[in-house]
């Protein structure tokens, strides 16, 4: 979890990256959802593309020509919207449906995935992608931009197609769902989402604070870690803090919960803060004991707190995937002395505290190294609203000095950084760049914007949060926003998107269990964005969505 803090000014994005120019063409802000144009050509009633493994007409120049209409011939349209020349434009009544499909022969196939530009908007289940090869439908739903909004890269796969393979564009539903769609592709591979994750450092604090959590309805209680597994979970993300006044996330506790995780069949991300509270943009302040160090001093620590703490977990039978040297290190960490941020030019003679970041980061890779050599590491940065240009002038700067990196991994909150848009593009030009994997590793959005009355305490997002249009503060939404960072994650152009960590699902609202280490009347302003209700009871629709394939 992180502040608001931004990025200095000198390092935002001025404009969108040369990706962006090019996917976009420029894009052209429409003043209303409907635009001017008009439907060019008419459907062909039982039209069908005869070419093997090749759509007809996928960008629409031809109209609808080659393309099924189901439903009102006035709900689809082909026009120009969004910059782009030739849109497929799908918008029924309120209560009613239209689709468009085409039949492809792909004979024995295989692995197959449609690519596609797409915009929508209204409600984030309302339109959809869809395969369909023997007797079973893959879906993808798109995701919700608004009228003005950046066109996104979707993607939605047939891992085993065969025959024929039927591919339809659809709009259903709620009053104001309508889609665009451009640039068709049909391509022999997968887009998946290999890590499918959760945070679950605080459950250990809850349980022993009183936290029960049930099966939905309330049924049955569960182990949480358990259930998340069950549910499709591949990974358990668990924080590192040194010396915290709680006594939980310490390196001993960090081997209980590891070991939970490994005999649930998930693999473990371990998350160093190297600080004995919590880190972010606006917080890495060096642990009390290590308080009078100086720089070599302070990595010879990461060093030997990394090493010790990993050793703890090899010698529990615990082995670790991935391994994160630090927690949203936009800023550095190790205040002042690995400060990147606001730091005064006196204090950083010839980059000092980038050479000191640099020397703290090397050392705690290669305790990882030296304990787990198999252990990807991954470098964590957030604050994405600030631009993609503060994310490569940090990486460059750590590269260039020689810092280990395996895999890049990155918070977004959709109420502080941005829209999936800006998303989809760190992930592309990040995993481009770098050639390298990137990984959401923290993600939440809320089912509700009510307080759990029985712990009552301010909430991060409330009635004035802004959130994302398209998704409600409700059970649904949550669910749909969640599936949706995924979907746009494993589409993002280049194939670099891993998959996605939502962050802290467990963390109800338990007297005791606040978030302040140092403060046990401290209160919890996150339960709302759990994937529990302020009963204890399973969110069902947000869990599905945690190990959801796109068959449907």
């Amino acid at each position: 979890m992180m502040s608001a803090h931004r990025t200095p000014a000198s390092h935002r994005s001025a404009g969108a990256t040369a990706m962006s120019r090019r996917r976009l063409g420029g894009l052209a802000a429409s003043g209303a959802v409907l635009g001017t144009g008009a439907l060019l050509t008419a459907p062909s009633p039982g039209a069908e593309a005869r070419e093997r493994d090749q759509l007809a007409n996928p960008g629409f120049a031809e109209g609808l020509s080659r393309w099924r209409l189901s439903g009102q011939s006035s709900s689809a349209q082909v026009r120009a919207a969004g910059g782009r020349p030739h849109v497929l434009h799908l918008e029924p009544a309120a209560g009613q449906e239209v689709a468009v499909s085409q039949r492809v022969v792909v004979g024995r196939g295989g692995e197959r995935t449609l690519r596609a530009l797409v915009r929508a908007g209204g409600d984030g289940r309302a339109a959809s992608l869809e395969l369909r090869s023997r007797n079973r439908t893959d879906r993808v739903h798109v995701p919700v931009t608004g009228a003005e909004g950046a066109w996104l890269e979707l993607a939605v796969s047939a891992p085993a197609a065969r025959g024929i393979l039927d591919i339809t564009l659809r709009v259903s539903g709620a009053e104001g769902a309508w889609a665009q769609i451009d640039e068709l592709r049909l391509t022999p591979d997968l887009a998946s989402r290999t890590v499918r994750g959760a945070d679950l450092s605080g459950i250990p604090k809850n349980e022993e604070h009183g936290a029960v959590y049930t099966a939905p309805g309330g049924a049955e209680p569960v182990d949480p870690v358990e259930l998340m597994a069950h549910s499709g979970a591949t990974l358990g993300r668990l924080r590192v803090w040194v010396d915290p006044a709680d006594g939980y996330c310490t390196p001993e506790r960090t081997v209980e919960m590891a070991r939970r995780i490994r005999d649930a069949g998930m693999d473990v991300l371990v998350d160093f803060h190297y600080s004995d509270t919590w880190t972010d943009p606006g917080a890495q302040h060096v642990p009390a004991a290590w308080a009078q160090h100086d720089p070599g001093q302070l990595a010879d620590a990461v060093a030997e707190h990394t090493r010790s703490t990993l050793t703890l977990l090899r010698d529990a039978g615990v082995d670790v995937a991935m391994v994160q040297v630090g927690n949203e290190i936009n800023p550095g960490m190790l205040w002042p002395h690995g400060q990147t941020w606001d730091v005064d030019p006196q204090d950083d003679v010839e980059g000092a505290q980038w050479e000191n970041l640099a020397r703290f980061l090397r050392a705690g890779a290669g305790a990882v190294a030296d304990v787990f050599p198999a252990a990807e590491v991954m470098l964590h940065l957030t604050n994405l609203q600030d631009g993609i240009e503060g994310l490569t002038w940090w990486l460059d700067e750590a590269v260039s000095r020689g810092v280990p990196l395996d895999v890049i991994g990155l918070s977004y909150y959709p109420y502080w950084h941005g829209t999936l848009a800006d998303l989809q593009e760190a992930i592309s030009t990040l995993g481009a760049r770098y050639e390298r994997d990137v990984i959401v590793v923290e993600t939440a959005c809320p089912f509700t914007l009510e307080d759990d009355p029985r712990a009552p305490f301010p909430n991060i997002v409330d009635a004035e949060t802004v959130l994302p249009e398209g998704y409600p503060p409700t059970p649904g939404g949550q669910a749909a926003f969640f599936r949706a960072v995924q979907d746009v994650t494993a589409a993002a152009e280049g194939g670099r998107g891993r998959g996605v960590v939502y962050w802290e699902p467990a963390w109800t609202a338990v007297e005791g269990a606040g978030w302040d280490p140092e403060d046990p009347s401290s209160g919890n302003a996150w339960e709302n964005q759990a994937m529990f209700d302020f009963s204890g009871a399973a969110l069902p629709e947000v869990l599905a969505e945690l190990g959801a394939t796109h068959e449907r």
